[in-house]
């Protein structure tokens, strides 16, 4: 068996080496507003003659109420046709310019995307293209019935995958009626109402310019940087702020089981975890690289694989967000071995808040983020998904630089302090999907119902 210590002092001694070269070039950030007033973050980038540009907006599926998939439906029709251009005269347009354009929608934001060549005769083009689709999108009937059904598919394939069904249902567990428990991808019932009314009512109140932000990173001087940002921006009308969601409401603890016809039992198990301002962030984080962040050296993952076998892998993660985004541990098993599994879950996490991480656990994770960070940076694509973080939640400017020396300086006291002040471990909510899920749990170690 691997001695996965061993392996990984060899891998910290290597990031280190790499880190310690680059950690001087931490860039900083350039911060404006556009004439209309839209924020604007730039990171000069000059190893590629290429850009990143990041819009992002207030209009993800916390904004959807009650029309579940309306956000995911608006942005994903932004580039179905703008102006007199077709999906495919975008599409073309894109092409000749050797530009690659996305669009996404989560919970909290919806964010376009576009790559291109800095060459005045590509970015041009590029830009001129994703500002139309920005500000004069079509949303046609036939493309607003192809992408509902594109999505319609998507949904249906999600009611096959056990996965997939199992985050759902965690995240209507947790949520409720909170906005967050709207499933981004939507619902085939409220997908199916969705009319174009709703689409363009949506995209008039959320995609303005009190509901946006810019993120450029790349080989642009500070000028073009500010032209490039106001031609995407500026013929936005000004709206209004969207306000934030409301407070997530504490929920009791709760085991949702489900029959699926497969071998294995998917198993989620968490809580509402923290916002992305939190103070108590960096400590959670750090100590979570210990208890199940870290690949097979954490608890969880020795715990459940390496001692027992009960799974391939193991592992948690917070997912922060405006507001309280989840706290979340998961785990695949045998169906016979659920229960198991989850008793060992439960333990391992119940000692973990009581007791902390050990010093020599916490150090190696603390060498591990900061010897990795230089990695994490390397990239303008990289570079623009962290920018678009700080911008969006507000984050500070010098968030990038200071991030090592943060982590530096976070005691064992700190991280288990902050982990006890913020996961409960006796109000979790567990959800089990495969095989005969119709038996309650016999697991002692199990949260009582509330």
């Amino acid at each position: 068996m691997i001695n996965h210590r061993l392996w990984l002092s060899g891998i910290l001694t290597i990031a280190l080496l790499f880190a310690s070269g680059m950690a001087a070039a931490v860039p900083d950030i350039q911060h404006w507003r556009t004439a209309n007033g839209v924020p604007v973050y730039f990171i000069p980038s000059r190893e590629l003659p290429m850009v990143d540009v990041q819009v992002l907006f207030n209009a993800g599926s916390a904004r959807d109420g009650d029309k579940p998939g309306l956000a995911r439906l608006t942005n994903a029709l932004l580039e179905e046709g703008a102006g007199n251009w077709s999906a495919d005269e975008i599409a073309d347009r894109l092409d000749r310019a050797g530009a690659r354009f996305s669009a996404n929608s989560q919970r909290d934001s919806a964010v376009i995307a576009l790559r291109s060549l800095t060459d005045p005769r590509y970015l041009q083009p590029a830009v001129e293209t994703v500002t139309r689709m920005i500000k004069e999108p079509t949303f046609v009937p036939d493309a607003v019935e192809r992408v509902r059904q594109q999505m319609l598919t998507v949904l249906r394939e999600r009611t096959q995958s056990p996965g997939a069904i199992a985050q759902d249902a965690f995240y209507q567990a947790l949520y409720g009626q909170h906005p967050y428990g709207s499933p981004p991808e939507g619902t085939m019932a409220s997908l199916e109402a969705l009319t174009r009314v709703d689409i363009q009512d949506f995209y008039r109140r959320h995609y303005t310019a009190a509901n946006a932000i810019i993120v450029l990173v790349g080989d642009l001087d500070r000028p073009v940087a500010g032209q490039l940002a106001s031609t995407l921006v500026d013929s936005l009308p000004s709206g209004e702020p969207v306000p934030p969601p409301p407070p997530v409401p504490r929920v009791p603890s709760k085991t949702v089981r489900i029959s699926h016809p497969s071998t294995q039992s998917h198993i989620l198990i968490g809580q509402a975890g923290i916002s992305r301002t939190d103070a108590g962030y960096y400590a959670l984080y750090l100590g979570n690289h210990v208890l199940g962040g870290n690949g097979l050296v954490s608890q969880l993952s020795q715990e459940i694989r390496e001692k027992r076998g009960l799974a391939y892998s193991a592992y948690s993660t917070f997912s922060p967000m405006r507001q309280t985004g989840p706290f979340l541990l998961s785990l695949q098993t045998r169906n016979d071995q659920v229960d198991t599994a989850l008793d060992v879950a439960y333990t391992t996490l119940r000692q973990f808040t009581m007791q902390g991480p050990d010093a020599q656990a916490l150090e190696e994770a603390r060498q591990n983020i900061t010897g990795g960070f230089a990695l994490d940076l390397a990239g303008n694509r990289k570079l623009a998904n962290y920018l678009g973080m700080i911008a969006f939640y507000g984050l500070p400017l010098d968030y990038l630089q200071n991030f090592v020396s943060v982590m530096n300086n976070i005691s064992l006291d700190q991280v288990t302090a902050s982990w006890q002040q913020h996961i409960q471990p006796d109000r979790l909510i567990t959800v089990i999907v495969g095989g005969d899920q119709a038996a309650p749990a016999s697991s002692s170690q199990q949260p009582q119902q509330e």
